[in-house]
């Protein structure tokens, strides 16, 4: 559906660049053109052969972009898998901190000055709680959403928060009470004090009546949510990573597309019903290209002893301790991988990857990728399955062939 109303026979993205090129991010025409050509065989492909009826299957690459909402979504599965694997297992909350609507636009025209230290200064508030309070060192993984429901501009940072922390001498100390509305004003003057650093003085003058009334206007401070979490550890965990690393907006929300305009729904946060949304198609791209991140940006990163530096040492400290006091937090010495395209098939179907036909398994045979412009055979298992993958590999350009040796053949005329 996506790119249908992107690239269909209206071409709206077409149209978008060449009215906008000046004011796009030059990372955000690359992701697009990712997603454009991901899943095309013109770009390489995997070749599987069935053992019993030896029926041939085309597995084009994919773009494993940011913006494709087929790639994140497995991708976000899949981190949230071993999230829910890798973690203490004690409980967590799951905390968001939010901004006044006011300093929205703010967020978006300096988001390259703003946007990394909003996540580090909303982890920092929780941290120096824990620190001062008591004494220990919680485990923090924050996620950043530009997205609202509606997909407007709308910064905040979620985090999965240990209801816990590890002392200096390697102790794991429990805890349950967190007062999150007592920070409400302490991240209301952080955010201003960081717009404040961050901007030029020219920048700050034309923001500042924007500032003031956020500060006059919020009394409690900035919103921090904070609900319990209730149930299974690993389940909480799983919900929780794929809430935070989850795309823009799910291809299921889009309830209609006519060529001209697109229909979504969403939830509205005031009242808690769910309503839909028709715009035109110019302003949904607008809306949805605006929450890329830049390039290199990290959306999720990792703090206190989920520090990537340090998280290693935590785990051994804490697994020696807990020998002692027989409380098991950390499961020692397991190793984590990622999942190849055949598990998650078997995982979800009971059975690795099956031919329609006969049910029987596919093999890998080898695959073709692109070199220099031109398709060409990467790997394949026997000359057998190099003449296969070069009689697909004619198949899949065929077109663009039949075109150049049709203008040979003209040329070769004019000759003559």
């Amino acid at each position: 559906m996506l790119k249908r109303i992107f690239f269909d026979e209206h071409g709206h993205w077409d149209r978008f660049v060449a009215k906008h090129k000046s004011k796009l991010r030059p990372h955000v025409l690359k992701e697009v053109e990712k997603f454009r050509k991901c899943g095309d065989p013109r770009n390489g492909f995997k070749l599987l052969v069935c053992e019993g009826c030896h029926d041939l299957r085309l597995v084009p690459y994919r773009c494993k972009g940011r913006f494709c909402t087929t790639c994140s979504c497995g991708e976000t599965e899949e981190w949230a898998r071993l999230l829910e694997q890798d973690v203490f297992q004690v409980n967590h909350r799951h905390v968001v901190f939010t901004i006044d609507e006011r300093l929205r636009e703010v967020f978006l025209l300096h988001r390259e000055k703003l946007l990394k230290e909003f996540m580090d200064e909303a982890v920092r508030v929780v941290k120096e709680y824990f620190e001062t309070k008591h004494q220990v060192t919680p485990g923090i993984i924050a996620g950043l959403h530009t997205f609202g429901a509606r997909l407007h501009f709308n910064p905040h940072v979620h985090m999965l928060v240990t209801m816990g922390g590890m002392e200096k001498n390697g102790k794991w100390k429990t805890y349950d009470f967190v007062p999150f509305g007592m920070l409400r004003k302490q991240w209301q003057t952080v955010v201003l004090k960081l717009i404040r650093r961050k901007l030029s003085d020219q920048e700050k003058k034309q923001v500042q009546s924007r500032l003031q009334k956020a500060y006059s206007e919020n009394g409690e401070g900035f919103y921090v949510h904070a609900p319990k979490q209730k149930g299974n550890v690993k389940r909480q965990l799983g919900y929780i990573g794929r809430y935070m690393r989850r795309p823009a907006i799910a291809v299921s929300r889009i309830e209609a597309y006519d060529g001209e305009t697109v229909t979504f729904r969403y939830r509205d946060k005031t009242d808690g019903e769910e309503k839909t949304e028709t715009i035109p198609v110019e302003e949904f791209i607008g809306r949805l290209i605006r929450h890329i991140p830049d390039e290199h940006f990290k959306t999720i990163r990792y703090y206190g002893v989920y520090s990537r530096r340090i998280k290693s040492l935590c785990k051994k400290l804490v697994s020696e301790w807990q020998k002692a006091a027989r409380r098991w937090i950390v499961k020692a010495k397991r190793i984590l991988k990622r999942r190849t395209w055949s598990e998650r098939v078997k995982e979800q179907t009971g059975k690795p990857p099956c031919c329609p036909k006969c049910e029987n398994y596919y093999e890998y045979k080898g695959e073709a990728c692109l070199e220099d412009g031109k398709l060409k055979v990467k790997y394949a298992v026997c000359s057998t399955s190099k003449a296969c993958l070069e009689r697909m590999i004619r198949d899949v350009t065929g077109v663009q062939e039949t075109k150049g040796s049709q203008e040979k053949e003209k040329a070769a005329e004019r000759v003559a």
